[in-house]
């Protein structure tokens, strides 16, 4: 078959890597433009798939949005039977999706219908659910509504963030695509239609949902703390400045656990401990206002940290 590849950032790249892997005639890459890196912004970084299709020496098309006529006559022209998108970054109209004459596939991070929408990978960790997973389904214009061709489903290990579980689930959903579309080609696919009394949704991160409320549990600070970890950072506050952090898990010792909600009770070469409402966190690094990510013990060898001292409490007069 003739494929069309829709993605853009890291988690897509497994999958366009596996189709060419596979011998699949990939007749073209749409992702987003090159964007400003850097703090001059004056250097252009390609998305991570372009780079692969370039090496590849696969024709690439960069629109701003993939609308109007002229992008469409692009699309008929590389003559695609079938698409497929990957974190792609834009909803597709329904005359790009049901051009091809096998329609569009989507790899989708999550066991559908549970957690529908943008962000699935953070919203799984988030919500501390045991399992998850990766889905192959046909698209349609309603979101991440259509039936599913094929899932394939893994444990969250306790102390996974979202980028390491991400890696995993990109890996996953480009041997999953793989065989969904062996299927397809066989005439074999079984496309199930989705439970709509079972959806959820996991909607687009915002900067609330990254903050750590030092009053809930340790189990829930850590999850929070994990599920936006590498990015963008859960975020506290020292004396007023954001402080991001990183890495966390629950502090098994329970004689330290003891202090006031945010108290940083000790610094170490294993991390930080700070207390929660109930029970306390581990934090295997942080990011403080206008610096790298560091382990805690050198933040507190710039004395920018210790014990006794307390996130989320009102800066001192």
């Amino acid at each position: 078959m003739q494929v069309l590849f829709w993605g853009t950032p890291d988690f897509a790249a497994p999958a366009l890597r596996a189709l060419i892997g596979e011998g699949f005639d990939v007749v073209g890459v749409v992702t987003q433009p090159d964007r400003p890196v850097g703090r001059s912004r004056s250097r252009l970084e390609a998305p991570p798939v372009k780079e692969i299709a370039d090496r590849e020496n696969i024709p690439v098309l960069q629109p701003e949005r993939p609308r109007g006529d002229a992008f469409r006559r692009q699309v008929a022209a590389l003559e695609p039977d079938v698409s497929v998108v990957v974190a792609y970054g834009h909803i597709l109209p329904a005359e790009i999706i049901d051009l091809p004459p096998k329609g569009t596939l989507n790899i989708h991070g999550s066991l559908l219908p549970a957690l529908r929408g943008a962000a699935p990978i953070q919203a799984a960790i988030r919500g501390g659910l045991a399992e998850t997973g990766v889905s192959i389904m046909r698209m349609v214009p309603a979101l991440d509504a259509g039936p599913v061709i094929l899932r394939a489903a893994t444990p969250i290990y306790d102390d996974e963030t979202a980028g390491e579980l991400a890696l995993r689930l990109s890996e996953m959903g480009a041997a999953a695509l793989i065989e969904a579309l062996a299927l397809l080609e066989l005439g074999a696919a079984r496309e199930e239609p989705q439970d709509e009394t079972a959806a959820t949704y996991a909607p687009k991160i915002t900067r609330e949902m990254t903050r750590v409320h030092w009053n809930a549990g340790a189990a829930e600070v850590a999850r929070v703390v994990r599920a936006h970890d590498p990015r963008p950072g859960a975020f506290t506050t020292l004396d007023g400045l954001e402080v991001k952090l990183f890495g966390a898990r629950p502090e098994p010792d329970a004689a330290r656990a003891a202090g006031a909600a945010g108290e940083v009770l000790a610094v170490d070469d294993e991390g930080m401990v700070v207390a929660c409402g109930e029970g306390a966190v581990r934090l295997a690094g942080v990011q403080p206002a206008g610096k790298r990510r560091m382990p805690p013990v050198d933040w507190q060898h710039g004395r920018g940290i210790g014990p006794g001292r307390r996130f989320g409490a009102a800066p001192a007069e």
